[in-house]
């Protein structure tokens, strides 16, 4: 088991990644968003501070035909996308991470005070730390599993791909509670809300693809989203 912290602005975060996540093009954000995102980072810097974590389970069943993956007795039900990119996994990391639930308290307030302009930076700030905080803890499960001559999937989580969000309740009830500061609700929502939960595979000759948009069907995918409008621009 692997827990770390990282201070906000060791995760990087760049204005043009925020511009990007709200649709604009990297460095072509319209007044008055320049502005309120510079701000935004900065008031993040004091807020904002990430945890993540995952835990290896070394005995992992991948069955691409029934479209499940079973840990320690309990069976996921992914979908084919996710059980054909892990079809060759051994083992897997299941991992949570979090921004924290200051960044969102402050996108709360400021809704709440009238200034939704302010309230979507912050939000979109938070989405992109908690990515980032997930892109660093994949990072560290990489480096382990390269330590044993192995190499390590793209990460999905439930609720893309097609991947029920409802079995955030398995993936949860294999993990110590409260690992990361994270709790689930019944209905299978996350506290901090700037959370991201999922599963790596591990195994000989896994690589890291990338995302693949064409591999999931979600049409409110924000990241989806940037890449069809990007898409669209280029063929006109």
């Amino acid at each position: 088991m692997v827990a770390e912290s990282f201070s906000f602005k060791s995760l990087n975060i760049i204005p043009e990644e925020i511009e990007e996540l709200m649709g604009f093009e990297r460095g072509e954000a319209p007044e008055p968003f320049p502005d309120l995102i510079r701000q935004g980072i900065s008031m993040a810097e004091m807020l904002c501070h990430g945890t993540g974590g995952y835990i290896v389970f070394p005995d992992v069943t991948v069955d691409h035909q029934k479209e499940t993956i079973t840990i320690e007795g309990r069976v996921f039900h992914p979908g084919k996308t996710v059980t054909r990119e892990l079809k060759d996994a051994t083992m897997a990391a299941l991992f949570l991470c979090t921004a924290g639930s200051k960044i969102s308290a402050l996108a709360k307030e400021q809704s709440e005070a009238g200034d939704d302009l302010a309230a979507y930076v912050f939000d979109v700030i938070g989405s992109v730390a908690a990515d980032k905080v997930a892109a660093r803890i994949n990072q560290l499960i990489g480096e382990e599993a390269c330590l044993t001559g192995l190499g390590i999937s793209d990460s999905f989580s439930p609720g893309y791909c097609n991947w029920s969000v409802s079995e955030q309740q398995i993936l949860f009830s294999l993990m110590p509670g409260g690992f990361c500061g994270i709790t689930l609700s019944g209905s299978s929502l996350m506290d901090p809300v700037k959370s991201v939960s999922g599963i790596t595979g591990i195994g000989p000759g896994l690589q890291q693809k990338g995302y693949q948009c064409n591999w999931c069907s979600d049409s409110h995918c924000i990241y989806g989203k940037i890449r069809r409008s990007k898409k669209a621009k280029k063929s006109h």
